[in-house]
């Protein structure tokens, strides 16, 4: 929102500056309009990506841990939105099946008896997410199994149930 604000504001005193015959002045805030132009379309394609995990939510977890497979990187996150589209970790969005063949795919889906795993990447780079689930009959387990399945079109493996 303060984005918008300020983009609004930068207009304003373009058109002011340019009417004042002002060209140094109108040329910066030209282009302080263009940078945050391409900023707000950003922040846009961000929020349509995370409406769009919200929406088509799969499963909703109280945390998540993102491992990229051969970094140390550890990321723990308070509420996770497992979509069909991606994963929505916090405040951090990762895409599958969004970007043609050659994006980013959700690979594999494991189940445990406390954990879902989901291996995704792009074949150079793969990452997991590690979820707790709080299932606790093997019922519950084998529905969200044929939801993930359903949806992502990716069979999940059971172990340990």
């Amino acid at each position: 929102m303060h984005m918008k604000v300020l983009f609004t504001i930068c207009i304003c005193l373009t058109v002011w500056f340019a009417v004042k015959l002002m060209a140094d002045a109108a040329l910066i805030f030209g282009v302080l309009n263009i940078i945050l132009l391409i900023l707000l379309v950003r922040q846009s394609r961000l929020l349509y990506d995370a409406n769009l995990i919200w929406n088509n939510c799969i499963l909703s977890m109280s945390s998540a841990i993102i491992y990229i497979l051969g970094d140390k990187g550890i990321k723990d996150a308070d509420e996770t939105v497992v979509s069909t589209f991606g994963i929505l970790v916090g405040s951090k969005i990762y895409k599958w099946g969004c970007d043609g063949m050659y994006g980013v795919r959700l690979n594999a889906i494991e189940i445990d008896h406390s954990r879902i795993y989901l291996t995704f990447g792009d074949g150079i780079n793969t990452m997991q997410a590690e979820l707790l689930h709080g299932m606790v009959d093997e019922q519950t387990v084998m529905g969200v199994k044929q939801k993930l399945w359903h949806e992502t079109g990716v069979v999940p493996v059971i172990k340990g149930w």
